[in-house]
């Protein structure tokens, strides 16, 4: 009997030293009460109190998130709008976190709400999409000025979400559409002008470019028609003047038969009507005297006239035609190595060998 008291009595105190143990997480703060008083806190770690009398309140020192409700608020510009928000808190004073307020979450959630519904009221709707920056840092200014008194530090709030009843909703799109297509005119606008100013200036500087090309065209055309005059009319020159120094030789027997092969090929034809240059009467009667040989010509017709060789140009002899044929046939095998073989060369040969 006296060893099943004494267990008893060892169970009892052991369940009340296990009563007295608190540990205290790293990231917590503890209060202790004592009888209704406070006493101080505990830190991080193992502690011993007394048990029954002594309460002991533990309070999480980390960020904590806090979701305030969604809810409909009226714009300045009576746009009717649903909006929600995200609160970031800290306890820094666990004494006012507990003594100073009965619940500090729930208290923070309905300021945080209340003056979301205050600072939306005061703004436009188009003010509130363009400015969330502002409305939380307004938001968070506002709501750690009041929990201060709480112990509670306001880290930073964020609207989460602005959303427009249906019909203000459609009226943006509808904006916003129109917005766009302005927006879409002006650049194809631009576009087009700046499309017209480049072709207009392509289109000049390439009538610059024909004009001045129309110019040399020209230019070189007349210089090549006033070359080739010069050369025909020389070349002309000099053939008028060969044939009237080898006419001068000949006398008027050669002249008639001349005269009568032309009239041979003038007939040979096909035409109805033959005009004669010159006089028939004294074709025939030249022809005449050349038959019968009643006229002799006089000793002045028949004194023989010298002839300007220089006139006719020299005749190559067989040495500058054995060199022109070297040349040739070098210049064809240097045109044989590049293209296809001239079909002219043999034929050039053999005129140069006749």
């Amino acid at each position: 009997m006296d060893i099943f008291i004494t267990i008893l009595i060892i169970i009892v105190i052991m369940f009340i030293f296990a009563r007295g143990v608190v540990i205290v997480q790293p990231y917590e703060q503890a209060l202790r009460i004592r009888l209704g008083r406070y006493t101080g806190r505990l830190n991080p770690g193992f502690a011993w109190v007394i048990p029954i009398i002594t309460q002991v309140v533990k309070l999480d020192l980390r960020t904590q998130v806090m979701d305030v409700p969604r809810q409909e608020v009226i714009t300045k510009d009576n746009s009717p709008t649903n909006v929600d928000a995200l609160v970031y808190i800290r306890v820094v004073d666990p004494e006012k976190a507990y003594f100073e307020v009965s619940n500090y979450k729930l208290a923070t959630v309905a300021l945080a709400q209340t003056s979301l519904r205050g600072t939306i009221g005061d703004m436009e709707l188009d003010e509130i999409l363009y400015n969330r920056e502002h409305i939380n840092t307004r938001l968070r200014d506002m709501l750690d000025k009041e929990t201060d008194q709480w112990g509670v530090k306001i880290e930073r709030v964020e609207i989460r979400e602005v959303d427009p009843i249906g019909a203000v909703k459609q009226a943006m799109t509808e904006q916003t559409a129109a917005e766009r297509e302005r927006r879409a005119a002006i650049l194809r606008a631009d576009g087009e002008k700046r499309a017209a100013v480049l072709k207009a200036e392509g289109l000049k500087r390439s009538m610059v470019l024909e004009a001045e090309g129309d110019r040399q065209s020209k230019v070189l055309r007349a210089e090549g028609d006033r070359m080739s005059q010069i050369l025909r009319a020389q070349g002309e020159s000099q053939g008028l003047r060969i044939l009237s120094l080898g006419a001068r030789s000949l006398d008027k027997r050669a002249i008639s038969v001349l005269s009568l092969d032309a009239l041979k090929v003038m007939s040979d034809g096909q035409a109805t009507k033959i005009v004669f240059p010159f006089e028939v009467s004294s074709l025939i009667r030249q022809g005449a005297k050349f038959l019968g040989a009643t006229e002799d010509m006089s000793d002045e017709e028949a004194v023989a006239i010298s002839v300007d060789e220089s006139l006719l140009g020299a005749a190559p002899d067989a040495g500058e035609i054995a060199r022109l044929l070297r040349t040739i046939e070098e210049e064809a095998r240097t045109i044989s190595t590049e293209k296809e073989p001239d079909k002219d060369v043999p034929e050039l040969q053999e005129l140069v060998k006749d």
